[in-house]
């Protein structure tokens, strides 16, 4: 049998952060079309042979910072607040990918047996060897950091080729596009110009655990066609930061 090295996975083990912006329509802040999407594009992935974790945010719900400052809740239980949003959309994503087919497992910052498996590092990475999409959720189970810094860490962790960001914008770029039509987009750029330019490209603590530990990141539009079966082939799309 002759094999198809353009559907070969450049990256054997990836970690995706998610914005949980990306599964709210304007009706729905859990829009049952966006997640089955991005649940087939989750199985798409998997079915290349490659093993995927994924961070979730919680966004489409509440955001801690958000809530502390909007509603005079104190900082602490609006972070555990947005840590509960964080698990039900992990376990939205772990629906649709189950009624696919696809095996999969949450596993939990904050201990909730019942729904969840809590994160123990080597039980992890068994279910990735296994084939099962991992769903990490309720961020480091700490205040005061983000999903980003949860999927920096967790991907530093388990060992991740490449930590995905899946977005709504299609790479990094020389200034916001929305409000600057000269803006340039970069196929590839350092970890240090990023710092050089002010991109802003995660917050501060994931960008450096990143940076620190050469965990390249991939910038990328999620609703592009194929973009994370390209980028986990190795083919040029978004932005990549090494």
């Amino acid at each position: 049998m002759t094999v198809n090295n353009n559907m070969l996975p450049a990256y054997q083990r990836v970690i995706i952060k998610l914005s949980g912006e990306l599964l709210k329509s304007p009706q729905d802040p859990l829009d049952g079309e966006r997640i089955r999407a991005f649940a087939e594009k989750l199985v798409a992935v998997r079915a290349l042979g490659t093993q995927v974790a994924v961070v979730v945010g919680g966004g489409n719900i509440i955001r801690g910072a958000v809530a502390a400052k909007k509603n005079a809740i104190d900082r602490v239980t609006a972070d555990h607040m947005g840590m509960l949003a964080i698990v039900i959309n992990g376990l939205a994503i772990m629906d649709a990918l189950e009624k696919m087919g696809a095996p999969t497992r949450v596993m939990s910052a904050i201990e909730m047996d019942r729904i969840a498996e809590p994160f123990i590092l080597r039980r992890a990475t068994h279910h990735l060897e296994k084939g099962r999409i991992v769903i990490l959720v309720a961020g480091t189970g700490n205040p005061y950091v983000s999903t980003d810094t949860a999927a920096a860490l967790r991907g530093l962790e388990i060992g991740a080729r490449l930590l995905i960001k899946a977005t709504k914008v299609d790479g990094v770029y020389s200034a916001d596009p929305k409000k600057h039509a000269s803006a340039t987009k970069f196929d590839r750029i350092s970890f240090d110009d990023c710092i050089a330019k002010h991109l802003k490209v995660m917050d501060a603590t994931a960008f450096t655990l990143c940076r620190e530990n050469n965990l390249p990141v991939m910038v990328l539009d999620l609703f592009e066609k194929d973009a994370l079966l390209r980028a986990v082939r190795g083919e040029k799309v978004g932005t990549l930061v090494s």
